[in-house]
């Protein structure tokens, strides 16, 4: 009764940290769409393709601020899980940081995704293809991110980053690592995997606003549920579907 007890305020307190990031994640969000003439905001909103260095950092950290609040939801069971593990197995006082570095390891991929996106941002202002919103001006570059993004729901690779990002033992036990470095490179590539099964889905953020709240919580829901265990993979094909048709729709 004291281990379960214990076992169950160790996943309230996960949960409740977890829960403290996505709330400043999504803090964060709202901050920037309702106050876009923040000076802040507005560094992060560039006009055209001119930027300083200022303006790279300030996109950067707008697209990693996103991503913690579109992604920690569905990264939650795959870090709670972790977690139990090495709460069973870890000696004394050596759990919580590798926790720590697992999650880190997750967002830190993240991160890295989020420089990719400000480089796609600053390519496509470069083309004239955005507006100072950051939406698709475009339907040229709508229809094909949209086309992209249904046709990338049924290939292999999608399929094999889903089945890990839904499935948080089959991933351990294959992945499994010892120490605060094992659990670091774990999270690694728990994140990559996650990287490679959403990546597309978060391109269409330029279609309907990378500034979109309602755009960014309807994603957000897509991707975790796609990642929820119990939902039948038929859900995948609906994506695709909807997704090829809405593109195909603006191009023709």
């Amino acid at each position: 009764m004291h281990a379960l007890a214990r076992r169950l305020l160790r996943q309230a307190e996960i949960l409740t940290a977890l829960g403290l990031v996505f709330v400043a994640g999504w803090a964060f969000v709202i901050w920037m769409t309702a106050d876009m003439s923040h000076p802040a905001v507005r560094l992060a909103m560039p006009l055209d393709a001119a930027w300083s260095p200022a303006t790279a950092a300030a996109v950067v950290v707008m697209w990693g601020g996103m991503m913690v609040a579109m992604m920690l939801p569905s990264a939650a069971p795959m870090i709670l899980t972790f977690d139990a593990l090495e709460r069973r197995n870890a000696p004394a006082g050596r759990a919580t940081p590798r926790s720590l570095a697992f999650a880190g390891a997750y967002l830190l991929v993240w991160i890295g995704f989020s420089a990719l996106a400000a480089g796609a941002q600053w390519a496509l202002q470069a083309g004239g293809m955005l507006t100072p919103m950051i939406v698709s001006r475009s339907e040229a570059l709508t229809a094909g991110l949209l086309i992209l993004a249904g046709l990338y729901q049924l290939t292999p690779l999608k399929q094999a980053c889903l089945k890990y990002c839904r499935t948080p033992e089959g991933f351990l036990l294959a992945e499994w690592r010892d120490g605060t470095g094992g659990a670091f490179a774990m999270g690694l590539r728990h994140g990559l995997y996650c990287a490679g099964c959403c990546w597309a889905l978060m391109l269409l953020l330029f279609v309907a606003g990378v500034m979109n709240p309602v755009w960014i919580a309807f994603l957000t829901v897509a991707v975790a549920l796609e990642k929820w265990p119990q939902l039948p993979t038929w859900l995948t094909w609906v994506y695709s579907a909807a997704l090829l048709a809405a593109g195909a729709a603006i191009a023709f």
